[in-house]
């Protein structure tokens, strides 16, 4: 390596190998393809965190102890609907160099921009309280310190991973794909702890049943854990200014590299979820119906599968916890400045979105009824970015020759109108007028 590469840093340098990449210069040997896919990988990889952050810790737990199996469906639903929305965030960031939010107030009349400004803070809010409370809960729990204690450790620890994207992307996407790595090898220990009845679990994953109105309640939270608002928006801006495409033939390159990347990212993501239910149903739905909450599901854990898998419980939320937390602070950044032009400082904007967890502990709420009221909250915000990115990508004047063909506009629409729908009956249903 020369000096001058050294002084690019590990961003610079990455930069310079995806523009010889692109221009056909890295070499056709299985070496060369396997590095060429590892430096395109990234993006998907931490839009992914979105997937397994501590609401999905909520809402996994609650649907395999009270429904065993049988949400299995909504789970694998869930996750094909985020790879389309994805990629279709992904491609929009390739193509035109703007992320989501950007486009959306060149684009859109000045009371929709505000109107889904408000919005997404609204839900950015939400994320934010979830993923912050999970990486606080699970340092409170593992450490046996009060949860004040564990907030103001994971916010420390938020703003030391923040600091490594002053040094450029890559040290970023590493450290968040690290802890995404963590989450996932945690499930893949706790699986192997639990009797698994393998074929009801099929069946559940590929057989549609809700058991009543709790279940579809529960399917809304799913919904809203599994494709958020805030990764819609955030996978276009981490995508507009990565690679050096110069042309419509690198991005055509970059784009068969970025859906590989989702389809690999969230199918990881999609695993680790329906891990998560599975293991919830194998230990508690027998015997423990009622295990609603995280620290409770903790708890039960040692007397069932032994102390080290509540250990290793633990150590996944609290790796989700702070890596989704470090996420949604970029996000929230990305959707301000996009929408309304405002840029405030990263370690002021944490402060922020620390605020509502406090207040959440300070009025003694529980914390795994917060993670589900931020889901299902996320669940009403959703449609907004989903209907944006939708009617954006479906534009000639903005895509070009990369505009969504009818089959993945019609695919898009269809998974929009469902979650509106769901979401109508969750609303009718919050407000009696739905048995």
């Amino acid at each position: 390596m020369t000096t001058a590469q050294m002084q690019l840093g590990m961003s610079g340098r990455a930069t310079l190998a995806i523009g010889d990449a692109l221009a056909g210069r890295g070499g056709h040997s299985p070496f060369a393809r396997l590095r060429a896919a590892l430096l395109f990988a990234g993006p998907a990889v931490v839009a992914s965190i979105a997937y397994v952050d501590p609401g999905n810790f909520a809402t996994n737990l609650q649907a395999g102890a009270k429904y065993g199996y049988s949400l299995l469906w909504v789970v694998l639903a869930a996750n094909v609907v985020a790879m389309l929305f994805q990629a279709l965030s992904a491609k929009l960031g390739i193509v035109t160099n703007r992320n989501l939010a950007e486009i959306s107030r060149a684009h859109f009349p000045v009371p929709i921009v505000y109107a889904m400004w408000g919005v997404s803070e609204i839900a950015a809010m939400a994320t934010d309280l979830a993923e912050f409370l999970g990486g606080a809960l699970g340092l409170s729990l593992l450490l046996h310190v009060p949860l004040i204690a564990g907030m103001a450790i994971t916010g420390i620890v938020t703003y030391a991973i923040l600091a490594a994207e002053k040094r450029g992307f890559r040290p970023l996407e590493l450290i968040i794909g690290a802890l995404i790595g963590t989450v996932a090898l945690s499930y893949v220990i706790e699986l192997m702890l639990v009797d698994v009845n393998w074929s009801e679990a099929a069946h559940g994953a590929f057989v549609p049943h809700l058991q009543g109105g709790g279940a579809l309640s529960l399917a809304a939270g799913i919904f809203g854990a599994t494709v958020m608002p805030h990764a819609i928006y955030l996978h276009s801006g981490l995508t507009q200014h990565r690679a050096p495409a110069r042309n419509d033939a690198a991005r055509r390159k970059l784009l068969r590299f970025s859906n590989r990347e989702v389809i690999v990212a969230l199918s990881l993501a999609g695993l680790v979820n329906m891990a998560m239910v599975i293991m919830a149903s194998s230990a508690f739905h027998a015997g423990h119906a009622d295990v609603a909450e995280i620290e409770t599901a903790y708890r039960s854990l040692t007397p069932l599968l032994g102390a080290g898998a509540a250990a290793v419980f633990l150590v996944s939320l609290l790796a989700s916890g702070i890596s989704s937390s470090v996420v949604g602070t970029m996000a929230g950044q990305m959707v301000m400045q996009g929408f309304v032009g405002l840029h405030i400082p990263v370690g002021l904007r944490r402060l922020l979105t620390m605020a509502p967890a406090f207040v959440v502990a300070a009025l003694g709420v529980q914390a795994t009824d917060a993670l589900l009221y931020s889901q299902v909250v996320l669940s009403f915000a959703l449609p907004a970015p989903m209907i944006a990115l939708v009617i954006v990508t479906s534009r000639r004047d903005i895509m070009g020759e990369f505009v969504n063909s009818t089959k993945v506009t019609t695919a898009a629409i269809a998974a929009t109108v469902v979650i509106l729908a769901l979401n109508v009956v969750l609303l009718l249903q919050t407000f009696g007028a739905l048995g």
